[in-house]
């Protein structure tokens, strides 16, 4: 298996809606997704979605790491695929959150996200998944749901004064 590269902002494969996964079993499906799995981990996020590494499909990588879930409703989950995806606001709640991407390195911004999500799909062994996520999943999953339709998270901002190079951010804050 390989670590791949990652399309940066600017590439058009970023700006397309990717292509529904005709058959979620394919070797070509396992093999992907297993590259992503290794890419994730080397790159140190915590989603990737398939048109972040060229390949303009419906599926992404998503996890909540133990040091960024937000409680009982957001437990800490390991890396999970989830494959010709569909997402709908659960509720009309919606909360800033400071993003980063991995097709924009080294940058930060804040975005408006819906505070829960239902979510369905498939996932890497071909079966039916369902479910309902809040706080940090939610807000992967929305941004990595935005990948496969050809929107960066800077096409959902708000306020520009909100965004920055992640250094610079940490540093002196952001003023509102």
């Amino acid at each position: 298996m390989a670590v791949l590269a990652i399309a940066r902002m600017g590439h058009p494969i970023l700006l397309q809606r990717a292509a529904e996964v005709e058959d979620i079993n394919a070797p070509q499906i396992r093999d992907l997704l297993q590259n992503m799995r290794e890419t994730l981990a080397e790159s140190g996020g915590v989603g990737l979605a398939a048109p972040q590494v060229y390949a303009s499909l419906r599926l992404f990588l998503y996890s909540v790491p133990l040091a960024r879930s937000e409680g009982e409703d957001d437990p800490p989950r390991p890396v999970q695929a989830l494959i010709n995806p569909v997402l709908e606001p659960d509720g009309a709640e919606m909360v800033p959150r400071f993003e980063g991407c991995l097709s924009i390195p080294g940058l930060r911004g804040e975005v408006p996200r819906y505070r829960r999500v239902r979510y369905s799909g498939w996932n890497e062994h071909g079966e039916r998944v369902e479910g309902v996520a809040s706080g940090f999943c939610a807000n992967v999953m929305q941004h990595e749901m935005d990948h496969l339709d050809g929107i960066l998270y800077p096409m959902r901002m708000t306020d520009m004064a909100r965004f920055g190079f992640a250094a610079e951010i940490v540093r002196y804050g952001v003023k509102a």
